[in-house]
């Protein structure tokens, strides 16, 4: 018998097999856009997916200003945060945010559905949120995907 054939192979950040990943969010749902993006960051969409390693691809999302949100989120929905003084808890709906800083809504959304440790901290650092349609990583040779095939 060979007893090769049993032995679990697991991927670490030296041997993971990286690619790069661009995906136009004009007109896509936010959610269904950074639950998507955070499963390609994380790596789970490949065979060699280890839970403790960076092994997904570095995305790229262009058009981030022009995501949308269903039903009255986009007055509804509050992010909350803190200044670290006291009395300084902030407010702010999508709608304020998208004004102010497009690229935050989408970052954050994606942010909050990876790990909540350094892993999750490492695996944020592979995504590239840009405003318009262009983008400066042309040499890493990107491939287009559509968010429906995976």
């Amino acid at each position: 018998m060979d007893y090769q054939s049993y032995k679990s192979v697991f991927t670490n950040a030296q041997t993971a097999k990286k690619e790069w990943v661009v995906i136009d969010a004009t007109d896509l749902v936010l959610g269904r856009l950074a639950s998507r993006v955070a499963l390609i960051l994380r790596g789970k969409h490949k065979a060699s997916f280890t839970p403790n390693a960076d092994c997904g691809d570095n995305v790229i999302i262009l058009n981030a200003s022009k995501v949308r949100l269903t039903g009255k989120k986009l007055t509804d929905k509050v992010y909350v945060r803190h200044t670290g003084y006291p009395g300084g808890q902030r407010f702010a709906t999508p709608k304020d945010l998208l004004t102010r800083k497009p690229l935050a809504v989408v970052e954050e959304a994606i942010k909050h559905m990876l790990p909540k440790n350094r892993l999750g901290s490492d695996l944020f650092r592979n995504l590239y949120v840009y405003e318009g349609s262009e983008h400066p990583h042309a040499a890493q040779q990107p491939k287009v995907i559509n968010l429906n095939e995976i």
